[in-house]
């Protein structure tokens, strides 16, 4: 239905204004609802997808976390045809070491909240791709064989750790910062996984030690080179990220 599908969160809908994000896997918009601000966003995710993402930030939200909620249409679903309105979370980006120290201990708290939680529905862990060649954008027979032998040694040095949800992609972009809270917003790569994972932050902020932050480094750059990789292998992020990957 695409954008049609606004009208089943009522009439006092307002599209905005397109904002960037997603990834290029969605288009995102800034939208009033009811007077208030808020956010839509309209993808090709599953419904079984959809009803993961959303059920995790409510959850999230009754435990205190700031955050975007899901916003119920008038029947009380929390997506509808691949678009998914949310509460409009304002703020900054983090710019100094301290505001990074913030952001670990709210990603820290992510993963204490989220202990025992189901995988995304057709998602992977990075320890998954060990042995798994697909799951969600992942498709390591895009990448060359000597590529993905470095990227699965990096994920290899995460086995036997304990997992949780990690938001996955916590870069400036998707963090709201005011005075008394840290927000993480677009929840779209969000999964099951290492938590350190979502570590590797700038400036060390989360405190790793040498090695722990080198492991954790090395497998988000493997991560981010096998999620962003196509056929083409032109794909510059994809590119580079691959070859911060140390060999074996």
């Amino acid at each position: 239905m695409g954008w049609e599908a606004l009208e089943q969160w009522g009439d006092d809908v307002v599209r905005g204004e397109p904002l960037t994000g997603g990834a290029g896997v969605n288009a995102v918009w800034r939208m009033r609802v009811n007077g208030h601000l808020a956010i839509a966003r309209l993808g090709r995710r599953s419904d079984a997808d959809l009803a993961w993402e959303t059920s995790l930030l409510r959850h999230l939200h009754r435990e205190g976390m700031p955050m975007p909620v899901p916003i119920p249409t008038t029947d009380g679903r929390y997506f509808a045809d691949g678009l998914v309105v949310m509460t409009y979370v304002e703020g900054r980006p983090p710019e100094t070491e301290a505001d990074w120290r913030r952001v670990a201990g709210t990603l820290r708290r992510l993963h204490r909240l989220t202990h025992g939680w189901p995988q995304r529905p057709g998602w992977r862990s990075s320890t998954d791709l060990l042995h798994a060649e697909t799951g969600t954008r992942v498709d390591l027979g895009e990448m060359p064989a000597e590529g993905v032998v470095r990227c699965r040694a990096a994920w290899a040095r995460l086995t036997d750790r304990t997992t949780c949800v990690v938001h996955g992609d916590p870069n400036p972009g998707n963090i709201r910062m005011t005075a008394d809270r840290v927000a993480m917003i677009d929840w779209d790569e969000s999964r099951v996984d290492v938590p350190d994972l979502d570590l590797a932050l700038p400036h060390n902020a989360a405190g790793l030690d040498d090695d722990a932050y080198d492991i954790a480094a090395q497998a988000k750059a493997a991560w981010e080179a096998a999620v962003c990789w196509d056929s083409s292998g032109t794909d510059q992020f994809a590119v580079k990220r691959l070859a911060e990957v140390r060999p074996a």
